[in-house]
């Protein structure tokens, strides 16, 4: 059996002995960016194509070519169900129903934000009194005016976060179930999510920050004192900005949290033992197994029990007294489920258009029909419209 990518130090199998035939997962984050590509050249060319693919969050690209992977509930995947997330189990669950990507790791949001800053500027400090005061998003906004105006330091990088951040913990967003677009119907996540962006950058609680490079020196400095952001976000931030230990705290997000990032595993129909393939996949995503690997890679479970398990470490003191795997956990138990559809990527052009307005001071309502102008002529190309 091949798990793919391949090229990785083989660990222990189910049995506990080392397994001669098996590939590891790559084992940091960043490896991820080549995981699409590697999967889709393999598929393509028909050719060394694993038995055990890994499958970044972006799983529902794959839709339209459902049938190059193997419906996991013909292997008794259903069985396992109840031990996963109910919306990262929906997520792998293409628009035929056919269950095709085991879920691996989670990426549930909230607020993280400079405890120090918020109170220089004479704003709720504490983590629960943070969290009800942003019950909603327009609270999040006279928050982030009130920490501009006194404070002088941006709630969040860049208009963006916010429009992404809302569309991540909606129930609905660019189409319904059946690929049918929803961003020009009434009362649609998408036009509410713009609306809100639009809003935080009138209200000027973004920073204009368009550049990795400069959001970094941003949390760094001070300049801006929060950002909505999964769990992994934590260890970027470690990284990025190690002398503000102490100082950050998490809070939730207006109305509910959402999900950013996370993966799965996948069995190509090629494979020769689809049961084996399977089997070591419920095996290797356990409770038991998520938890061991947290500690040493923080893939974030999408297995409850993981977090019961007393196996999981966390490193304390960055988020003062907090552990942020309480609060992720929590906030995972939250994520409504939602359709990702594989067209989300002709879509692309609501988030331009938000960074025109932000940064080049465009008319919004004139982006805004830009942006459904783009999409609709796209969509129409490909015959989705």
């Amino acid at each position: 059996m091949v798990l793919g990518p391949v090229g990785q130090p083989r660990p222990a199998g189910p049995g506990g002995q080392a397994d001669p035939g098996l590939e590891q997962v790559p084992a940091r984050r960043r490896d991820r960016r080549h995981l699409r590509h590697q999967a889709a050249n393999s598929l393509a060319g028909d050719a060394y194509i694993p038995d055990v693919s890994c499958i970044n969050s972006n799983c529902s690209l794959y839709f339209p070519n459902e049938e190059l992977f193997t419906d996991l509930n013909q292997f008794g995947a259903a069985e396992a169900k109840s031990d996963y997330y109910g919306w990262k189990w929906q997520l792998g669950t293409t628009p035929s129903q056919r269950f095709c990507f085991w879920p691996m790791d989670i990426g549930p949001t909230g607020l993280y934000y400079r405890s120090d800053l918020f109170a220089k500027a004479g704003l709720p400090f504490d983590p629960a009194e943070v969290s009800a005061a942003i019950r909603t998003w327009p609270d999040l906004l006279e928050l982030g005016s009130k920490l501009r105006t006194d404070g002088k330091a941006a709630l969040v990088v860049n208009a963006g976060t916010i429009f992404t951040q809302y569309l991540n913990a909606s129930a609905t967003r660019y189409f319904d179930a059946g690929n049918k677009p929803l961003y020009e119907k009434a009362g649609n996540a998408v036009k509410a999510a713009w609306d809100t962006a639009v809003a935080a950058i009138r209200a000027k609680i973004t920073g204009n920050l368009q550049t990795s490079t400069d959001q970094n020196a941003a949390w760094v400095s001070g300049q801006v004192a929060g950002n909505i952001e999964a769990v992994w976000w934590a260890e970027i931030l470690k990284d990025t900005a190690p002398d503000t230990k102490g100082k950050w705290r998490l809070a939730s997000q207006p109305e509910k949290p959402g999900n950013s990032g996370g993966s799965f595993l996948t069995v190509p129909t090629t494979s020769k033992d689809p049961q084996a393939a399977v089997d070591f996949i419920r095996w290797l995503t356990s409770a038991q197994n998520q938890a061991a690997t947290f500690n040493k890679i923080q893939l974030f479970p999408s297995t409850p029990a993981s977090f019961s398990s007393g196996v999981m470490k966390s490193e304390g003191g960055f988020f003062g007294s907090q552990d942020p795997l309480v609060f992720f956990s929590k906030a995972a138990e939250q994520v409504p489920t939602t359709y990702v559809s594989t067209y989300e990527a002709q879509a692309t052009s609501f988030a331009t258009e938000i960074i025109n307005v932000e940064s080049a001071g465009k008319n919004p309502d004139q982006a805004w029909q830009d942006a459904v102008d783009q999409t609709n002529r796209v969509l129409t190309k490909r015959g989705v419209i």
